[in-house]
């Protein structure tokens, strides 16, 4: 290697070693909050002077008026019942715009691929009067559903990596099938779905990580019923003013809890996840 190429090359390192570092330090400051022997809110540095696994502990707590505890089966009853009801959608949409040819299917993929240019928040004030309107905010639980709702209602527009792997599937299977009397039914739960392990994955993935991550829509939707909170609303609540003091150092314990069951999904089901979106790449 010439001496111009070797400068380059150690400019490049040295430019992405700085990154990685602005990327991991507020992770490593999350993880060393949270362990944090002293509390307060106004004492914030790097390397605490003490260490303890209080703030975990105390984090689950259930005689305060924060109930991580709750928040958290809250968050993952309607993560998994989202991701339950998304990942059909999203298949059934995505089979279809890829297998079958029908009047307006070009027109319907540009819709799509336009709504998909704006953010969902964008339509937070009409979803939430609509769910008002259909009597969702009544109550705790309702609210809870209506989440789920508002969640996996719009997931079918999120079909283009889903028909991008399903097009790299070979329409001759499909053929032969029904050459042997099997129905569009049968071509799809007995043989795409079965071949589609990796976007089936995927989307289960993506269904699942957005109602767990999200904090707009659960935050309008919720309001104020802290029992019912969302991990994310539950957690910004921490750090309101009449709780910031005590609760500082669990809002970092809680940030760390609540990115473990990610971390582990991702790592389990990584293979199939670069699998999936290399498929829809191709396709």
């Amino acid at each position: 290697m010439n001496i111009k190429g070797l400068i380059s090359n150690t400019f490049v390192h040295i430019f992405l070693g700085v990154l990685a570092f602005i990327w991991v330090l507020p992770i490593f400051f999350t993880i060393l909050t949270s362990f944090r022997e002293e509390g307060g809110a106004y004492k914030s540095y790097v390397f605490p002077k003490g260490y303890t696994l209080n703030n975990y502990l105390n984090l689950f707590d259930t005689s305060g008026s924060l109930n991580f505890t709750r928040w958290f089966g809250n968050t993952f009853i309607v993560a998994i019942l989202s991701c339950i009801i998304s990942v059909f959608f999203v298949l059934s949409v995505s089979y279809v715009m890829s297998r079958l040819r029908f009047k307006m299917r070009k027109s319907l993929l540009n819709i799509a691929l336009i709504l998909g240019m704006f953010p969902g928040f964008m339509s937070m004030i009409a979803v939430y009067y609509i769910i008002k309107g259909m009597g969702l905010l009544e109550t705790g639980q309702l609210k809870l559903f209506a989440l789920v709702i508002v969640y996996s209602a719009g997931a079918g527009l999120g079909f283009y990596i889903a028909k991008g792997f399903f097009d790299t599937i070979s329409k001759s299977i499909d053929e032969a099938a029904y050459i042997d009397g099997a129905t569009k039914w049968d071509v799809f739960t007995k043989i795409t779905i079965p071949l589609s392990k990796p976007i089936i994955v995927y989307t289960m993935l993506q269904s699942f990580i957005g109602p767990w991550v999200d904090f707009i829509f659960a935050r309008v939707i919720l309001g104020q019923d802290k029992a019912y909170y969302t991990i994310a609303v539950g957690l910004w609540t921490m750090l309101e003013a009449e709780f910031i003091e005590y609760y500082y150092t669990r809002f970092f314990a809680g940030c760390v809890l609540i990115s473990i069951p990610i971390a582990i999904l991702f790592l389990m089901v990584q293979k199939y996840y670069a699998e999936a979106v290399g498929g829809a790449v191709k396709g």
